[in-house]
């Protein structure tokens, strides 16, 4: 026999998808798939007695076992993840110490990848002097009304219940029958029914008489009268709604006739079908703009092989920042490369998707959390394909399988929003965007006013181009001009040049606590209301930033002093007036308002704090006439309301937009002339390494919305501790100075950059346990660091996390400080029951 004839076997290397595994398995490729299977192949796999998903990370010539078992099908005729996707994936497991399969899940859109599961139904009824504990009747009582269900539906059913226990008990006994399964995707493309005309016209007209008689005559000539005018095939809807009454089985009986030609044809499912945008033609840049484009261009222009460094632009806002984008993403796309676009914010993609989509309409897909499963399968697949070359998103964009990536630009870098913190996996998604633009040879622009400090440190230590644009462009003269028309002013912008430079709106700090000596309790000082009310006489728009969200921070009673918490996270519950309601901003917990102090039984319980409803409130009490939104999670919860309600204002049918920190990026708003923020303190206290950045850049940032366009602009900053060096610096403005004297006290202290942080936390519906099972592991800790010689490693703790209780589980965290604290956990991985977080961007 020759080698044609008996072909070598191909052997594959697969991760399967089981949770926590972290090893990989091979799988020789039959003769069926033969040539069908390669890396990044979605396959389903023999595991054990069960059948599951996994996806082929590598081909290999040397199987580790010698009998190796077959693949079992193809799930996905073309790869869901690219080479490069593979190699990120492998990355993050190992930098993040997670189990790889979780990985490479978290890159397919929802619905495709599936977990093996168990399929449970009742087998038989129980006697009546049968003994079943009150789980067991719980379970057989949920299978009987719903019939066959799958150990997760089960979970869902029965949460914090160690039910499959009792389940056995059930399978021992002969009560229940189980099976392993596998389930099918969720997701899969869209099909709509079509029609056309099957023999020319005159032919069809020859039939008319034959149609029927009566009313399904009538039906029937005029589905055929629309076709006649129609060359192609139609959607059997056009149909039904130019000959009404028409249906499914008038169309089926002029097919068998062989009048008309029933199909099918898949159709997108593409959340920019409804999206308005204008074409825009690129301006002339500015000298600042130009000096920056100059070194991105030739970073693109001259790309190896290996990738270039990653480019830090750190621009004001205003600057241009997003025009050096859009010119990258031309040059990436003349090339034939692709594109990826990150923000850090749902509520940014609709202006950042218009500037795209404006320049390269067509070309651009819009990927985050809140689409539908079928809009997120459609563009994931489109982007596989290469019809879509330009993809903007937020976090969960980055693992898109895009084509040729060229070009990655994360917006906002600063923001913590690109970290995900989950029970499973958490991950810096900027760190991973900077490793995929490696493997990928991508230019990679990270852009922000603020840029985040220890990327900065690490830039400056690695030599990477830091470019800096700390000048605004005056924009917006024809939308200024309009409005000053419009309001009947006598005055015009005058000039033509849509690129002129020009400074930060100034700010001024008030000093609340000036305010209460002046007789002033409220939480609008006096110059803030001055400043309201000649944003509204000259008919322009005021932005009121607040860090809180409901009508009051906490609800407590002033006879005893109970403050009602929510009895899952121990977290004070906010107050929301328009439901007359407490709500747990953590978990979702809701009651009603009481009359009465539940400890003490006194009806003197009251709100107290300021939240954005509570601003709005005040806001309509001293301007009645204004016209008010309120932009915060609660009114942007709904699919498309952060479009909606920005549009609303963008559009002038709004004339004060309060809301939380959502408010403090990306927005340009041409008619906002004054940015107030009610309480500039909020988080400065916070125990966390953090704490003090964070504040620096949404004051920043949020200061940014003001004063975009010619009409100028203004900030008030209310604090009751103007001296502090964080409000200091973000009155002047001053990112530089901040980024000296917090580098500066991070040395002292020993905190990162200078040091690495792995963070271990542990979970528990029982305070004790949870309690018990940190002191465990931190023995263990202690004898790992002392036998492996890690002398300069640091442990921290074990201590209640700062918000000590979640969802109902107690929370208790241990922190590794040192150059290396990975490695002190990593031999033995897995630690069952700990969530693990390296360099985490908060330890609360």
């Amino acid at each position: 026999m020759t080698d044609t004839e008996f072909p070598a076997k191909q052997f594959v290397r697969v991760s399967v998808n089981v949770p926590h595994m972290r090893g990989l398995f091979d799988y020789h490729v039959p003769p069926p798939l033969s040539g069908q299977v390669e890396v990044g192949s979605l396959v389903a796999v023999p595991f054990g007695e069960q059948k599951v998903q996994g996806i082929v990370v590598e081909e290999t010539d040397t199987p580790q076992v010698e009998d190796t078992r077959p693949v079992s099908s193809l799930i996905d005729p073309h790869p869901v993840l690219t080479p490069q996707q593979v190699q990120l994936a492998q990355w993050l497991a190992e930098r993040q110490l997670a189990p790889l399969p979780l990985c490479l899940a978290a890159m397919l859109p929802p619905g495709l990848s599936k977990l093996a599961d168990t399929l449970f139904q009742v087998a038989r009824e129980p006697r009546v002097d049968e003994p079943l504990t009150t789980l067991q009747q719980r379970l057989l009582a949920s299978l009987a009304e719903h019939g066959p269900l799958r150990g997760r539906q089960i979970d869902r059913r029965i949460p914090r219940q160690q039910w499959r226990t009792a389940m056995r008990g059930l399978i021992q006994h002969g009560l229940v029958a189980s099976a392993p399964i596998l389930p099918e995707p969720t997701v899969r493309p869209k099909t709509i029914k079509t029609v056309r005309l099957a023999v020319p016209p005159a032919v069809a007209r020859e039939q008319w008489n034959d149609l029927g008689r009566g009313d399904a005559g009538l039906r029937r000539q005029q589905v055929m009268e629309f076709l006649i005018q129609e060359a192609w095939e139609v959607d059997t809807a056009w149909v039904y709604a130019h000959a009404p009454g028409a249906n499914i089985n008038d169309l089926r009986r002029l097919a068998a006739m062989g009048l008309i030609r029933l199909g099918e044809n898949e159709i997108w499912r593409d959340p920019l079908d409804d999206l308005h945008y204008e074409l825009n033609i690129p301006p002339g840049l500015t000298l600042e703009q130009q000096a920056v484009w100059d070194v991105v261009h030739t970073a693109i222009r001259d790309h190896a092989p290996r990738a270039p460094l990653p480019i830090i632009i750190q621009g004001v806002t205003g600057s241009g920042k997003t025009e050096v984008y859009l010119r990258a993403a031309q040059a990436v796309l003349a090339q034939g490369r692709s594109t990826l676009v990150l923000t850090p914010e749902i509520s940014l993609t609709p202006q950042t998707v218009r500037r795209f989509a404006g320049r390269f309409p067509g070309q651009v897909g819009l990927v985050h959390s809140r689409l539908s499963a079928g809009e997120r399968y459609d563009t994931w697949r489109r982007a596989r394909t290469g019809d879509l070359r330009i993809i903007v998103g937020a976090r969960s964009a980055l693992f898109t399988p895009m084509q040729q990536p060229g070009l990655i630009v994360v917006d906002e870098f600063d923001d913590q929003s690109y970290y995900q913190r989950d029970s499973l996996f958490s991950f810096n998604a900027v760190q991973a965007a900077i490793q995929y633009a490696r493997l990928c040879g991508a230019v990679i622009l990270l852009g922000s006013a603020t840029p985040d400090i220890t990327l900065r440190f690490q830039a400056e230590h690695a030599g990477w181009p830091v470019l800096r644009m700390p000048n605004r462009i005056l924009a917006h003269r024809e939308t200024v001009n309009a409005h000053l028309r419009q309001i009947g002013a006598r005055q015009q912008i005058e000039g033509t040049a849509q690129t002129t430079e020009h400074g930060l709106p100034p700010v001024t700090v008030v000093d609340m606590r000036e305010e209460l000596k002046a007789g002033n309790p409220g939480i609008f000082s006096r110059a803030l209301q001055r400043q309201l009310s000649a944003v509204l006489e000259q008919q322009q728009q005021a932005i009121l930033y607040i860090n809180r969200r409901g009508t009051a921070t906490y609800v407590f009673c002033r006879e005893c002093g109970y403050v009602l918490q929510c009895p899952d996270c121990e977290k004070p519950l906010v107050y929301h007036t328009g439901e007359n309601g407490l709500r747990c901003h953590t978990c979702a917990y809701q009651r009603q308002m009481p009359k009465t102090c539940p400890q003490c039984g006194s009806r003197r319980i009251r709100q107290y704090g300021t939240g954005t409803e509570k601003v709005e409130q005040m806001v309509h009490d001293l301007f009645p006439h204004a016209r008010i939104v309120r932009f915060d999670h609660e009114s942007t919860r709904q699919k498309d309301a952060h479009n909606i309600l920005l549009s609303h204002f963008a559009n002038h049918r709004a004339d004060i937009l309060i809301g939380t920190q959502m408010l403090s990026k990306g927005l340009d708003l041409p008619l906002v002339t004054l940015v107030g923020v009610v309480l500039a303190d909020v988080g400065i206290n916070l125990p966390d390494y953090r704490a003090s950045e964070r504040v620096f850049q949404l004051l920043t940032q949020v200061s940014g919305r003001a004063g975009r366009s010619p009409l100028g602009g203004r900030v008030l900053l209310q604090t009751f501790n103007p001296d502090h060096y964080v409000l200091r610096h973000a009155a002047g403005q001053d990112v530089d100075g901040f980024y000296q004297s917090e580098i500066d006290f991070r040395r002292q202290m020993s905190y990162p950059p200078f040091t690495h942080l792995l963070r271990l936390e542990t979970r528990d519906t029982s305070a004790v346990q949870a309690e018990q099972r940190a002191k465990l592991l931190e023995h263990d800790l202690r004898q790992w660091l002392n036998t492996g010689g890690y002398r300069e490693t640091r442990l921290i703790g074990p201590v209640p996390c700062f918000f000590h209780k979640i969802g109902g589980y107690y929370r208790w965290q241990i922190v590794l400080s040192g150059p290396r604290p990975s490695e002190v956990i990593r031999p033995h991985l897995p630690l069952d029951g700990w969530l693990l977080e390296v360099d985490p961007p908060t330890l609360l």
